[in-house]
This record gives structure tokens, sequence and C-alpha cells, in this order.
């Protein structure tokens, strides 16, 4: 039943990201970049077919509440001490996704700063979704890769 609830709310706060995004990021971005000249950095967000980019070189403005819960979901990676305990990486799995949860019910952003969160942001279904393997190598490796994702935010959005 646990595991129930909590696919449903995953789900429900994936789909609560998709329909507030509107129009795709993919044509906003197509947008931005045909209307800018200059070369920008970008991070490949190979879960979306998206990429992050800078705001022109310089680092989005995000709300408050969005990079609070970003700093708050590092904590509990930093903080993480069941590195050989499938039941603890769950268990992590589970404190991640009600903080995304709050990142998603709190955001304000809005525009092409909000496509970039977005960009970011759906990444971390699947890197949750491998916290709760059954396979210790798995979630590992997953936790490296959100440990890295998860810093990569400071780079885009301050």
């Amino acid at each position: 039943m646990k595991n129930s609830f909590k696919l449903l709310l995953t789900t429900a706060i994936i789909a609560t990201i998709t329909i507030s995004c509107g129009e795709t990021t993919k044509k906003k971005q197509e947008k931005h970049n045909s209307e800018k000249k200059e070369t920008v950095e970008t991070v490949d967000n190979h879960e979306n077919g998206g990429e992050i980019q800078l705001n022109e070189g310089k680092l989005w403005l995000a709300n408050y509440e969005t990079t609070k819960g970003v700093l708050n979901m590092q904590k509990l990676l930093n903080t993480f001490s069941g590195g050989e305990s499938l039941e603890a990486y769950a268990t992590l799995k589970s404190d991640l996704e009600k903080e995304f949860g709050t990142i998603i019910t709190e955001c304000t952003m809005k525009g092409e700063s909000h496509n970039q969160l977005h960009n970011f942001l759906v990444p971390l279904k699947e890197l949750f979704n491998g916290l709760g393997s059954s396979d210790l190598a798995t979630c590992k490796k997953s936790f490296e890769t959100l440990n890295k994702h998860l810093a990569a935010y400071s780079t885009y959005f301050e």
C-alpha cells in the first residue's frame, strides 16, 4: 500500500510539472536560441532531451523555495550514512521525493527561468527510481549521479 501511494505521488508530481509548463521546453529553447547570437554553456540532459542553459552567460534567478528545496536535497545526500542498506536508500528516496514535491508546489518561477528549472528537475525522477532499486549497485550509482546533478544547481541558478 505504501509503495502504491509513493508511486501515485511520484506520478502526480511529474504530471504537475508537465502540465504546469504549458508550451514544451523544446519549443521555448528553440525560440530562445534563435534570439541569441552569443554561445551559451550547456549541460546535456539526456532524460528529457533538453539542455540546461545559462541566461546569456549569467545564472538564472530562482525563487527562495526552490533553492531551499535543492539545498535540503543536497543535505539529505550529504548526511546519508546507509550506503550498504537497500532500506536506507528507499528511505532516502522517499525523503528526496518529499522535498521535490515541495519544490513543485511552491515554485513561483515563470518564463525561461522556469523552463530551465524544468530541464534541471525532470532527470531527478529517474535518479530517485534508481535509489529504490533492489540492486545495491544501482542504488549506489543513482546516488552518485544524483549528488553530481544536484551539485550542478549552483552552476545555473542563484
